[in-house]
């Protein structure tokens, strides 16, 4: 209990604090908040607020938020209530509470479909704009999520729970309490989905064990009716699919696939012999023999890291097709990976079972390089004191959910003292944030606009590509100018609220149009911003701030005034028709934008000076490394290499001069070109039984 309490009074000061540099309101902050978290998990694809409280009928009416579009969102209406509580010590909450504020999201459900109240209702506000987009898509809704999202302690368990039906669609409700937030943001582990087959499903999954006693990973083909896996994925939808596959499917997808849905009308028995079926993980399964063989009962936090489109395809049958769903069968390749294991097994299993996509899906792990490099970076290079500071900081970037919590909660007294002087929470960034604030620099606010998942998917293609093809640039530089952008991202969105001109919402979209508008036109003129002045001085000079909110008026002022036929504002904010109307917009910038632009050769030749610098400290760093291990070691590298075709000639003889270190020492340059072949053979299984292991000691490696 002592830890909620603690993690409530950061999160409750961690509120306050916002609301005092931006003057808005709690319910507004903390609507953000707690939704990033939601929208990290996949309960939703994005969050839009929408605060409106009311009644009509006799009936109390309220809803704080949604998401999204249920056209874009797999036929799903997800509407959300934000109840929370600006006391240090959590309250608790009873099922009667709960059932009271879900009573009202029904009501506004409800009462939106009707035409009497949406005319009452003011053409401008945020709740006409949701109201007409519930009316207007309500043939296309399959499901109607409740969500009630609180700092609040409630003492159940509710996960997807069945709630009864709307016009003979379903409605779930889903409670995301201090408890269940604590547990997802401390810990860094996914919230986990226990699918209890035989219990609630409909009988066990009959299986065939693929893997030998050997085996350190227990491997199953099992075989799945339509019906079940349609089921499944209505009670927990895309939160069964990988997070980084489910943006993938996501991004990439355009509608259900035309030939699943054909064979599930057409041809539901040949099913298994034309699809390919289900690659599937889980932490742990439960495993039942008969004398028919075996059955999976359960299975606990079941991910499918490959098959999303078939999933969804037969969960869309749920609608078009049911009554073929009990012909249908799939096959699953189901692995058992305990979580302790899967950051580093999982990205491997959805590589191979996903190779034949352009861009792979394991672009998007936590463990990709790209990530590695970032996190390498956020670890070592420390930022120029603030104004007003007189110590360096550093800015810790999260690769994996959980990660700043988890280092922090390893260390006590002084060493917590130090860790959070040195890498303050302000300081914290994660990939969502990267992808956010990169993306709005690259003027693709509307792509921004589309939430969390769905930018981060589209920006993870795009480093996916750049860095298959070099990933040269993606150095200290580019991270130093990378922590510049998120610099001024964030002293907009605390700018923002406080101008005369502020519509009261929408700062997100706001703030990530102002800085494409700004970027567009620097780009425009044949400039580049100064980036490495706003890193040295670690915030953004008034000049340049007063810049970028006047782009950001500008942007308000077309996101506020939507397209013909676009009553929503949120959902006009994620058009591109939208950025093309911002990108047209004549702006007046005051003559101080000019102080804070350089020529583009002048910002490259910064990027060779900064990698001439760094190429010195890697070199050194390499050597070191590559001198640690020892001869023997580069040995036995070179002598598995040697079997694989992925290693080139040239690759052999660096080894060669690696494990021949006694009588000549190699260059720094072969040093680092030894470590870049150690990890690509990491990467494709390489382990050295005879390694020397390391432990940590008082913050040193030693080997023992």
């Amino acid at each position: 209990m002592n830890q909620l309490v603690e993690f409530n009074q950061d999160l409750v000061a961690e509120l306050r604090e916002e609301c005092a540099e931006t003057d808005l309101p709690l319910e507004d902050v903390a609507f953000d908040r707690l939704c990033e978290t939601l929208e990290a998990e996949g309960e939703i694809e994005t969050s839009d607020r929408c605060a409106y409280r009311g009644a009509a009928s006799g009936k109390s009416l309220r809803i704080d938020g949604h998401g999204g579009d249920p056209r874009e969102t797999d036929g799903i209406l997800s509407v959300i209530v934000c109840e929370v509580f600006d006391d240090e010590q959590p309250p608790t909450l009873n099922a009667a509470d709960a059932k009271k504020h879900f009573g009202h999201l029904i009501n506004f459900v409800a009462a939106v479909r009707r035409r009497e109240f949406r005319d009452q209702l003011h053409i401008e506000s945020p709740e006409f704009g949701v109201a007409m987009m519930i009316a207007e898509s309500w043939s296309s809704v399959t499901k109607v999520k409740l969500i009630l999202v609180t700092n609040a302690i409630y003492s159940a368990r509710t996960d997807a729970v069945v709630a009864g039906s709307i016009s003979d669609i379903p409605v779930t409700y889903n409670i995301w309490d201090l408890t269940r937030l604590h547990r997802v943001e401390t810990t860094g582990s996914k919230e986990k989905i226990v699918v209890k087959f035989a219990e609630d499903f409909g009988g066990g999954l009959p299986a065939l064990r693929a893997s030998g006693p050997e085996s350190e990973l227990p491997s199953y083909l099992a075989v799945i009716r339509g019906k079940q896996l349609a089921d499944i994925y209505d009670k927990w939808g895309a939160r069964m699919l990988e997070s980084n596959i489910r943006s993938f499917i996501q991004a990439r997808r355009k509608s259900v696939n035309e030939g699943i849905r054909d064979t599930i009308k057409g041809e539901p028995e040949m099913f298994f012999s034309y699809n390919n079926g289900l690659s599937a993980t889980a932490d742990a399964v439960d495993i039942e023999m008969d004398g028919a063989g075996a059955h999976i009962l359960s299975a606990k936090n079941l991910q499918i890291v490959n098959g999303g489109q078939t999933t969804a395809s037969l969960h869309a049958a749920l609608k078009h097709s049911p009554e073929n769903l009990d012909r249908v069968h799939v096959q699953i390749k189901l692995t058992v990976v305990p979580s302790e294991s899967s950051e580093q097994v999982v990205p491997n299993i959805s590589k191979y079972a996903n190779s034949q996509n352009k861009v792979s899906v394991a672009d998007f792990f936590s463990n990709h390089p790209f990530h590695m490099r970032m996190e390498g970076y956020s670890r070592r290079v420390s930022a120029p004191p603030a104004p007003g500071m007189n110590r360096q900081t550093k800015w810790f970037y999260e690769r994996a959910r959980g990660q700043y919590q988890v280092e922090r909660a390893k260390l006590g007294g002084a060493d917590r003292k130090r860790f959070d002087s040195e890498h303050p929470k302000a300081q914290l960034f994660a990939k969502t944030d990267l992808a956010k604030v990169e993306l709005s620099f690259r003027m693709r606010p509307d792509t921004v606009s589309k939430g969390a998942q769905k930018n981060f998917a589209a920006f993870a293609s795009e480093i996916g590509e750049a860095w298959a093809a070099s990933d040269r640039k993606y150095d200290e530089t580019w991270f130093k100018r990378l922590i510049a952008k998120v610099i001024i991202f964030r002293a907009l969105e605390k700018a923002v609220p406080r101008q005369e001109w502020y519509p009261g919402g929408y700062r997100a979209n706001i703030v990530t149009y102002g800085i494409a508008k700004l970027a567009h036109d620097v780009e425009k003129g044949g400039k580049v911003l100064d980036l490495d002045r706003v890193w040295n001085d670690q915030s953004v000079p008034e000049a340049l701030m007063k810049t970028f909110l006047i782009a950001c008026e500008a942007a308000a002022d077309v996101i506020t005034t939507t397209d013909s036929g676009i009553r929503n504002i949120s959902e006009w904010a994620k058009k591109q028709g939208c950025w093309s109307s911002v990108a047209r917009a004549e702006v007046a910038y005051d003559g101080g934008l000019e102080d804070f632009l350089i020529e583009p050769q002048d910002a490259r030749a910064a990027e060779r000076d900064g990698r001439r610098e760094e190429a010195m400290i890697s070199g050194i760093e390499a050597q070191s490394k590559v001198i640690a291990l020892g001869s023997a070691f580069w040995g036995r590298l070179r002598e598995w290499t040697s079997a694989s075709p992925s290693f080139s000639m040239k690759n052999d003889g660096i080894l060669k001069a690696c494990s021949q270190q006694e009588r000549r020492l190699p260059s720094e340059r072969q040093c680092i070109l030894a470590v870049e072949i150690l990890g690509r053979a990491r990467e494709e299984g390489y382990v050295d039984d005879e390694e020397t292991p390391r432990i940590r000691i008082s913050g040193k490696v030693r080997s023992h």
